[in-house]
């Protein structure tokens, strides 16, 4: 079965609605998603679309972004954070668009995990190279990131051109290597299930290899991934942060580990601080369906290209006591769909708990949900919280999530009420 077959029923879109106040600013009204040809050499014909916020300084970063089986650079775009936080942060975005059957990037092939060596990646690095000459980025600050298909090739970029990106940041992604086939296949299902382990130094030593005599530093990489991912299965985790720790000479024992949001648990590796040389973030009970809402930014502190630490979320101002802001996220796919919802108290008095109440559109119906209890499971619902998540602190949050079925209506919500309380 081909790498589309797999990956399609599992990352449709990221759709993201923001209810209200997320960390990130409303786009630019000039500012366009364009498509540039002629960009250089591209053996595999890739589409190149680029984002230039409006008010760029001079020598402004470079991010890479990269899409989703099934996806496009400009459904990137528009389901994900990183164009609304260039806007904030004045960065610009490159969009890569597969263009074979299925829309998916090569990381199996040889050509594929090798410096220079041909395929995608030459034709991604090629977009950096015009993007850096035409608006004289930063070349100390050029970074990757990407979802599933493009997690992958995160790994694949860092491992090949360590001498044009400084840091990655790999959602749902897979060891570089780990899909690599010879057969001309796209689909490594060993990889795909969890069931390819090697040591740290031999993970390590695939990196290495792919671009031989290079000796100089190696990007930092953030990788992220759901517990109940089913598509590239979670022991991929370990294995991604056992290959980035060794190709950086680091032990496996983290230098910290925290939760910066519930349900997130974060190792640092080589260093405590936002910028350490690995970072790992696992999200309990979350699927093949990342990046949601607040990670884009959180791989943005990772880069160091926020200037406001670690946090992904900021503090909200106080507003008057049971205040809140809800912001609701949708992952859809043929039949089903999962949600990722995080309420914050902006009042100024701690919740002691909480029930959020919200009507699902029609044809809805929740199957099973994390972090929360909900009833009933279609039509107006409520979401209590559990023993462990009850108290919201003021400026705190809390987050839950749901699947649930569809006949074809995946729209959010279109209003929230927390204990009887309208949210923003």
């Amino acid at each position: 079965m081909n790498l589309r077959a797999r990956l399609a029923g599992a990352v449709i879109a990221v759709a993201a609605l923001v209810v209200a106040g997320l960390v990130t600013a409303p786009p630019a009204a000039s500012a366009q998603l364009t498509e540039v040809t002629g960009f250089g050499a591209n053996p595999t014909g890739l589409r190149m679309h680029l984002y230039v916020p409006d008010g760029v300084g001079t020598r402004p970063p470079l991010l890479v972004a990269v899409h989703y089986c099934t996806g496009s650079g400009p459904a990137f775009h528009s389901g994900t954070e990183f164009a609304s936080l260039a806007d904030r942060h004045k960065f610009i975005v490159i969009y890569p668009s597969a263009t074979r059957s299925g829309s998916c990037f090569d990381v199996s092939s040889p050509q594929a995990l090798r410096h220079d060596g041909g395929s995608d990646p030459v034709g991604i690095v090629s977009m950096v190279r015009y993007v850096q000459q035409r608006y004289a980025t930063d070349p100390a600050r050029t970074y990757v990131t990407g979802a599933s298909s493009g997690g992958m090739m995160t790994n694949v970029l860092l491992g090949d051109y360590p001498d044009v990106f400084q840091a990655g940041a790999a959602f749902m992604g897979v060891p570089f290597g780990c899909f690599a086939t010879t057969d001309g296949s796209s689909w490594n299902s060993a990889c795909a299930n969890g069931r390819l382990t090697k040591t740290p130094q031999q993970w390590g030593e695939l990196v290495r290899a792919a671009y031989p005599g290079y000796t100089g530093p190696r990007p930092r990489m953030q990788v992220w991934h759901g517990t109940e991912d089913a598509t590239l299965r979670y022991p991929n985790f370990q294995e991604e942060i056992k290959q980035w720790t060794n190709v950086h000479g680091l032990p496996q024992t983290p230098s910290l580990t925290d939760q910066p949001q519930p349900g997130w648990t974060r190792t640092r590796y080589g260093s405590t601080g936002s910028t350490a040389p690995v970072e790992a973030v696992s999200v309990q009970g979350v699927g093949h369906s990342l990046p949601t809402s607040g990670m884009a930014a959180a791989a943005l502190a990772f880069f160091g290209l926020t200037g406001s630490g670690p946090s992904p979320t900021p503090t909200p101002t106080p507003n008057p006591p049971g205040a809140c802001r809800v912001s609701y996220t949708t992952n859809a796919w043929n039949t089903g769909l999962t949600a990722a919802v995080t309420i914050t108290n902006t009042g100024a008095t701690a919740l002691p708990s909480w029930a959020l109440s919200f009507t699902l559109p029609a044809g809805q119906t929740v199957t099973s949900a994390w972090n929360a209890t909900i009833s009933p499971t279609t039509g107006q619902v409520t979401a209590r919280n559990v023993a462990y998540n009850a108290t919201i602190a003021p400026g705190a949050s809390a987050s839950f999530g749901f699947q649930a079925t569809h006949t074809g209506n995946t729209a959010p919500p279109a209003a929230f009420t927390l204990d009887n309380t309208p949210c923003a």
